[in-house]
């Protein structure tokens, strides 16, 4: 599978994404957000254009800006979502 359908494919299941009560607390906190819609912030960065989406193991793992979000390949689930460091 080439990287483009790794990302035709997270943005074809774009509505399955979520997160757990305690997920989008680690996410908020992460990445300094004020929002209390961190999995609707999350969606629209996956969705830009230059988002950077590949697979490794069981997650995928959508790199934008200055910021990496976790998801698990299977359940859509976002697990973290973390600043880089430059």
């Amino acid at each position: 599978m080439i990287i483009m359908d790794y990302k035709k494919m997270v943005l074809k299941n774009l509505e399955k994404v979520h997160t757990t009560k305690m997920g989008s607390e680690r996410i908020k906190k992460n990445l300094r957000l004020n929002t209390d819609d961190v999995v609707d912030y999350c969606k629209k960065k996956i969705a830009n254009d230059r988002c950077n989406i590949y697979k490794q193991g069981k997650n995928w793992y959508c790199e934008i800006e200055n910021i990496i979000i976790t998801i698990h390949a299977h359940s859509y689930t976002i697990i973290t979502a973390h600043i880089v460091k430059q």
